[in-house]
């Protein structure tokens, strides 16, 4: 392919493999030089607690397939994103790709397009081409796209990253990148494919290789499993860890390609040379490993399972239900000066998912625009994968599928605006910590900076939706005893000597526990304090007692509810995990234990 043909960030990219080439051969060809080292770090956990709303609302009548005449004249909004079931309520509501007479979209004065694009890095061309024509002073371009539809947890990866390209191009904080809303949740549809045994054994999943868009939210689910399994993961792409889950940058950044090549690897033999790493350094050696998994949602993860025996879903956002919300993407400037129909596409939306929650023809008719829109399988396809689906291949047994969509009462919980609980934000720190942490592909080298939430995400929109059924969001109730153990870590917490006031570096722990806990939305808390033996041995009972108290009060501080904490326990210096004659194996023990509870 010429150099003309290339896209933006295919010919940036190039750039900068050619610049560091010299540096890159001398590093990853020569032995016993440190390479990206494999970690372990706390993990995301979430239970069973849903965003779910149904706000009761009479039927609507359905669009038609006919392209509205009626907002024609209106400016042409672009938007282009992943095909997923994530989208099905915007879509349902503009009544297929283009804005359809009848639709919602129509009766809310707005002329919408959306585009399919599977590839995350055209994805970003499409958006860069907009922002390029926005900023000759073409307001509602036909060029590009003024917004892409990702998965939330994939929100850091590609904001920070994208920004970093906006503020090289036209200088720092010229164009800003930022969610104005979820509009649907992934609900079991993203997920971890690979051999039974990862799920009955986890710990067999080191040294496999799993093919994956890295930074995308697939990623995340499979970082997350790992880690919620005390597993390290291999952040660098180039090499093979056997300690580790490794990871194979998917061609094209390309879910499907994710699903394509662990079947070419399982059914062709294919592989690929990673150099091998011991301790986070090279040995010198090259390793030709085979595709083990690969992380990929709907219509990957049924090209899988039609394609091979032997696999099963290991983990998917079922069980982290919180962590991907469908989430739009748009410069803040175009958005602030097109404020009107920002808003008008974000009500239209939950509009049209609370239809779908309700009534089933509307929920078949989105079927039928999502087919339209994707140009991929039918209606019953897509109607059928919403739900979720369940199969059976050789004794086997797999989930495919599994999507929500957000109405006006679910986005306004999710981002805690009606009952102060951020779940979105705890997601987004979170996977934030994860590429600072993990460095995938040397994010952090090509990033200035991950973008922060505050300033990542835009709520005004939202909160100014008016004239539509606001609902009432779903609590959890903490007033029964909870029995069963879901999780259980310890966080080594920094108090001042012999006190239980939290030390600066301390409340950094707890906020990361404070993440943790509002996705494990519905379970109940033991908070076990732990000291060194330094002191008496009473004392210790009555300090770490103390200082369980003191994470519980931090946390209370920040939202978590005073009923939520089951059991508040000292065990002083009775139950060490370290040394206690050596400074480290001190340090090990001055800990708070938190166990997660369910009913």
């Amino acid at each position: 392919m010429s150099w003309s043909k290339l896209t933006f960030f295919s010919k940036a990219l190039i750039t900068v493999l050619v610049a560091g080439g010299i540096g890159a051969a001398v590093y990853f060809l020569s032995p016993g030089l440190r390479a990206d080292e494999s970690k372990k770090l706390d993990k995301i956990e979430v239970e069973d607690k849903d965003v779910n709303n149904v706000t009761t609302s009479a039927e609507l009548p359905l669009a038609s397939s006919t392209i509205s005449k009626t907002v024609s004249d209106k400016p042409l909004i672009r938007l282009a994103g992943y095909a997923w079931n994530g989208q099905s309520a915007i879509i349902a509501a503009n009544g297929g790709p283009k804005t359809t007479e009848g639709s919602l979209m129509e009766q809310n004065g707005v002329n919408l397009e959306i585009v399919r694009q599977d590839w995350l890095t055209e994805l970003r061309n499409l958006q860069m081409k907009f922002i390029e024509e926005f900023d000759k002073g073409n307001n509602n371009t036909k060029e590009g796209a003024a917004g892409i539809i990702i998965m939330g947890d994939g929100a850091p990866y590609y904001i920070s990253s994208t920004q970093q390209s906006l503020d090289d191009k036209y200088g720092k904080g010229k164009y800003q990148l930022q969610g104005i809303g979820a509009i649907g949740l992934s609900y079991g549809e993203d997920k971890l494919i690979g051999p039974p045994s990862w799920k009955m054994n986890p710990q067999s999943m080191k040294g496999a290789l799993v093919s994956a868009v890295i930074g995308d939210g697939d990623w995340v689910t499979t970082v997350n499993y790992a880690f919620a399994n005390n597993i390290k993961v291999n952040p660098d792409p180039t090499t093979y860890d056997a300690d580790a889950v490794n990871f194979l940058a998917s061609a094209n950044d390309d879910y499907i390609e994710s699903a394509k090549e662990l079947i070419k690897s399982q059914k062709e033999g294919w592989t690929i040379p990673l150099k091998e790493v011991k301790d986070g350094k090279q040995t010198g050696k090259t390793i030709n490993k085979k595709v083990d998994g690969c992380a990929t949602w709907t219509p990957g993860d049924k090209m899988v399972f039609d394609a091979l025996n032997g696999f099963t879903d290991i983990v998917s956002t079922k069980e982290f239900n919180n962590q991907m919300a469908t989430t739009v993407i748009v410069p803040k400037q175009w958005a602030e000066k097109n404020k009107e129909a920002v808003i008008s596409i974000l009500k239209s939306t939950y509009l049209a998912a609370n239809q779908m929650k309700q009534y089933d023809k509307w929920q078949r008719k989105a079927g039928e625009n999502v087919a339209t829109t994707f140009a991929m399988e039918n209606a019953d396809y897509w109607y059928n994968m919403f739900k979720g689906q369940k199969g059976e291949k050789n004794g086997i047994s797999y989930n495919m599928g599994g999507t929500r969509v957000f109405n006006f009462a679910d986005a306004n919980q999710y981002y805690g605006i009606t009952d102060g609980v951020n779940r979105y934000k705890a997601v987004y720190d979170q996977v934030s910590k994860y590429l600072k942490e993990l460095n995938p592909a040397g994010f952090n080298q090509n990033v200035n900076r991950i973008v922060p939430y505050d300033e990542a995400v835009n709520l005004s929109f939202i909160k100014q939706i008016t004239n539509i059924d606001e609902g009432k969001a779903d609590k959890a109730d903490y007033s029964e005893k909870a029995t069963q153990t879901v999780a259980s870590g310890e966080w080594e917490i920094n108090f001042d000597p012999g006190r239980a006031t939290l030390r600066p570096e301390g409340k950094d722990v707890v906020d990361q526990i404070y993440n943790l806990l509002i996705q494990a939305e519905n379970s109940k808390l033991e908070l076990v304090g732990h000291t060194d033996n330094t002191g008496t041995q009473e004392g210790n009972y009555s300090l770490s007692r103390a200082r369980a108290e003191a994470v519980k009060s931090f946390l209370i501080q920040k939202g978590i509810p005073s009923n939520r904490f089951q059991k508040i326990e000292g065990k002083g210096q009775d139950v060490p995990v370290g040394d206690n004659s050596t400074l480290a194996g001190k340090a090990q023990n001055r800990r708070v234990a938190v166990n997660l509870l369910k009913y």
